[in-house]
Protein backbone atom coordinates (compact mmCIF):
# COMPACT_ATOMS: atom_id res chain seq x y z
CA UNK A 1 0.00 0.00 0.00
CA UNK A 2 1.52 3.10 -0.71
CA UNK A 3 1.08 6.56 1.64
CA UNK A 4 -1.59 8.10 -0.86
CA UNK A 5 -4.02 5.01 0.10
CA UNK A 6 -3.28 4.65 3.94
CA UNK A 7 -4.00 8.30 4.61
CA UNK A 8 -7.02 8.50 2.08
CA UNK A 9 -7.88 4.82 4.69
CA UNK A 10 -6.60 7.07 7.75
CA UNK A 11 -8.97 9.95 6.94
CA UNK A 12 -11.51 7.39 6.08
CA UNK A 13 -11.74 6.15 9.15
CA UNK A 14 -11.33 9.86 11.25
CA UNK A 15 -14.28 10.99 8.80
CA UNK A 16 -16.10 8.51 10.26
CA UNK A 17 -15.94 8.67 13.56
CA UNK A 18 -16.18 12.17 13.79
CA UNK A 19 -19.65 11.67 11.88
CA UNK A 20 -20.41 8.90 14.38
CA UNK A 21 -19.43 11.41 17.35
CA UNK A 22 -21.47 14.28 15.60
CA UNK A 23 -24.41 12.16 15.48
CA UNK A 24 -24.41 10.45 18.59
CA UNK A 25 -23.58 14.07 20.36
CA UNK A 26 -27.17 15.51 18.14
CA UNK A 27 -29.08 12.61 19.01
CA UNK A 28 -28.01 13.03 22.81
CA UNK A 29 -29.13 16.30 23.10
CA UNK A 30 -32.20 16.34 21.51
CA UNK A 31 -33.08 13.04 23.88
CA UNK A 32 -32.25 15.46 26.90
CA UNK A 33 -34.23 19.02 25.89
CA UNK A 34 -37.11 16.11 24.41
CA UNK A 35 -36.58 14.66 28.09
CA UNK A 36 -36.93 18.12 29.54
CA UNK A 37 -39.50 19.48 27.96
CA UNK A 38 -41.80 16.38 28.50
CA UNK A 39 -40.84 16.38 32.60
CA UNK A 40 -42.04 20.21 32.66
CA UNK A 41 -45.09 19.54 30.65
CA UNK A 42 -45.55 17.11 33.47
CA UNK A 43 -45.23 19.49 35.80
CA UNK A 44 -47.20 21.88 34.23
CA UNK A 45 -49.97 20.21 34.01
CA UNK A 46 -49.91 18.65 37.94
CA UNK A 47 -49.97 22.07 38.62
CA UNK A 48 -53.08 22.92 35.90
CA UNK A 49 -54.96 20.11 37.51
CA UNK A 50 -54.12 21.02 41.46
CA UNK A 51 -55.24 25.03 40.65
CA UNK A 52 -58.39 24.00 39.20
CA UNK A 53 -58.96 21.35 41.84
CA UNK A 54 -58.40 24.15 44.27
CA UNK A 55 -60.70 26.42 42.81
CA UNK A 56 -63.29 24.16 42.68
CA UNK A 57 -62.93 23.44 46.43
CA UNK A 58 -63.35 27.29 46.98
CA UNK A 59 -66.62 27.28 45.06
CA UNK A 60 -67.75 24.27 46.46
CA UNK A 61 -67.16 25.85 50.35
CA UNK A 62 -68.83 28.87 48.97
CA UNK A 63 -71.65 26.98 47.97
CA UNK A 64 -72.25 25.55 51.66
CA UNK A 65 -71.19 28.73 53.13
CA UNK A 66 -73.83 30.91 51.12
CA UNK A 67 -76.12 28.13 51.42
CA UNK A 68 -76.03 28.27 55.19
CA UNK A 69 -75.62 31.84 55.85
CA UNK A 70 -78.92 32.53 53.25
CA UNK A 71 -80.98 29.50 55.20
CA UNK A 72 -81.24 27.28 51.92
CA UNK A 73 -79.35 24.50 53.88
CA UNK A 74 -78.90 23.57 56.90
CA UNK A 75 -76.28 21.53 58.25
CA UNK A 76 -74.27 20.50 61.47
CA UNK A 77 -71.72 22.75 60.97
CA UNK A 78 -71.51 26.15 61.95
CA UNK A 79 -71.13 28.72 59.83
CA UNK A 80 -68.39 29.80 61.31
CA UNK A 81 -66.82 26.64 60.91
CA UNK A 82 -68.26 27.13 57.19
CA UNK A 83 -66.24 30.37 56.59
CA UNK A 84 -63.38 28.79 58.15
CA UNK A 85 -63.06 26.27 55.43
CA UNK A 86 -63.31 28.89 52.97
CA UNK A 87 -60.38 30.61 54.16
CA UNK A 88 -58.72 27.64 53.93
CA UNK A 89 -59.61 27.09 50.10
CA UNK A 90 -58.62 30.22 49.30
CA UNK A 91 -55.10 29.70 50.63
CA UNK A 92 -54.76 26.45 49.07
CA UNK A 93 -56.36 28.41 45.63
CA UNK A 94 -53.40 30.98 46.18
CA UNK A 95 -50.60 28.70 46.73
CA UNK A 96 -51.75 26.69 43.67
CA UNK A 97 -51.58 29.85 41.67
CA UNK A 98 -48.38 31.12 42.43
CA UNK A 99 -47.33 27.88 41.24
CA UNK A 100 -49.04 27.98 38.23
CA UNK A 101 -47.31 31.84 37.77
CA UNK A 102 -44.13 30.03 37.89
CA UNK A 103 -44.54 27.22 35.33
CA UNK A 104 -47.53 28.63 33.37
CA UNK A 105 -47.11 30.50 29.94
CA UNK A 106 -48.72 34.60 30.05
CA UNK A 107 -51.65 33.35 28.31
CA UNK A 108 -52.58 30.63 30.79
CA UNK A 109 -51.76 32.93 33.59
CA UNK A 110 -53.94 35.33 32.48
CA UNK A 111 -56.78 32.67 31.98
CA UNK A 112 -56.38 32.11 36.16
CA UNK A 113 -56.31 35.92 36.96
CA UNK A 114 -59.66 35.63 34.92
CA UNK A 115 -60.99 32.65 37.25
CA UNK A 116 -59.38 33.96 39.94
CA UNK A 117 -61.49 37.17 39.71
CA UNK A 118 -64.99 35.26 39.05
CA UNK A 119 -64.40 32.58 42.02
CA UNK A 120 -63.72 35.37 43.83
CA UNK A 121 -66.44 37.34 43.41
CA UNK A 122 -68.55 34.04 44.69
CA UNK A 123 -66.44 33.85 47.76
CA UNK A 124 -67.28 37.50 48.33
CA UNK A 125 -71.12 36.66 47.97
CA UNK A 126 -70.38 33.42 50.33
CA UNK A 127 -69.43 36.06 52.83
CA UNK A 128 -71.68 38.51 52.92
CA UNK A 129 -69.35 41.11 51.76
CA UNK A 130 -71.39 41.17 48.63
CA UNK A 131 -75.24 41.21 48.55
CA UNK A 132 -77.46 40.02 45.40
CA UNK A 133 -80.23 37.87 44.62
CA UNK A 134 -79.91 34.15 44.18
CA UNK A 135 -80.19 34.70 40.09
CA UNK A 136 -77.24 37.18 40.18
CA UNK A 137 -75.17 34.46 42.36
CA UNK A 138 -76.26 31.89 40.09
CA UNK A 139 -75.08 33.72 37.15
CA UNK A 140 -71.83 34.21 39.40
CA UNK A 141 -70.97 30.74 38.93
CA UNK A 142 -72.14 30.54 35.40
CA UNK A 143 -68.99 32.91 34.56
CA UNK A 144 -66.84 31.45 37.38
CA UNK A 145 -67.15 28.06 34.69
CA UNK A 146 -67.17 29.91 31.54
CA UNK A 147 -63.62 31.50 33.21
CA UNK A 148 -62.48 27.87 34.54
CA UNK A 149 -63.45 26.41 30.25
CA UNK A 150 -61.37 29.62 28.91
CA UNK A 151 -58.40 28.70 31.44
CA UNK A 152 -58.63 25.15 30.20
CA UNK A 153 -58.50 26.27 26.50
CA UNK A 154 -54.97 27.85 27.43
CA UNK A 155 -53.31 24.95 28.90
CA UNK A 156 -54.47 22.40 26.62
CA UNK A 157 -52.71 25.06 24.17
CA UNK A 158 -49.76 25.60 26.63
CA UNK A 159 -49.18 21.27 26.85
CA UNK A 160 -49.75 20.79 23.12
CA UNK A 161 -53.17 18.78 23.61
CA UNK A 162 -54.54 18.86 20.22
CA UNK A 163 -58.56 18.64 19.73
CA UNK A 164 -61.49 21.36 21.24
CA UNK A 165 -62.92 21.61 24.54
CA UNK A 166 -66.68 21.98 24.24
CA UNK A 167 -67.37 24.33 26.31
CA UNK A 168 -71.19 24.71 25.73
CA UNK A 169 -72.05 20.85 25.76
CA UNK A 170 -69.53 20.57 28.92
CA UNK A 171 -71.39 23.81 30.64
CA UNK A 172 -74.89 22.03 30.05
CA UNK A 173 -73.66 19.13 31.89
CA UNK A 174 -74.81 20.96 35.12
CA UNK A 175 -72.80 23.33 37.19
CA UNK A 176 -72.23 22.73 41.14
CA UNK A 177 -75.78 24.29 41.90
CA UNK A 178 -78.74 22.32 41.36
CA UNK A 179 -81.57 24.09 38.51
CA UNK A 180 -83.56 26.80 40.04
CA UNK A 181 -86.85 25.73 41.90
CA UNK A 182 -88.38 28.46 40.24
CA UNK A 183 -89.93 25.68 37.89
CA UNK A 184 -91.91 24.42 41.22
CA UNK A 185 -92.48 27.43 43.17
CA UNK A 186 -91.54 30.59 43.72
CA UNK A 187 -87.68 31.41 43.26
CA UNK A 188 -86.83 33.46 46.91
CA UNK A 189 -84.89 36.26 45.22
Amino acid sequence: MDTITQLVTIAAVVLGGLTTYATNALIERTKRRDGLRTRWDERKLDTYVEYVAAVRACIYAAVLAYEVTQDLRSMPRSEHELLLDLTECERRRALAFERLMMLAAERVIEAGHAVNVATLEIDWRARGLVDGTLAEWRELHAEAFRAINAFHDEARADLGVNGLFAHRRHSDRGLILPASRSSTSADPE
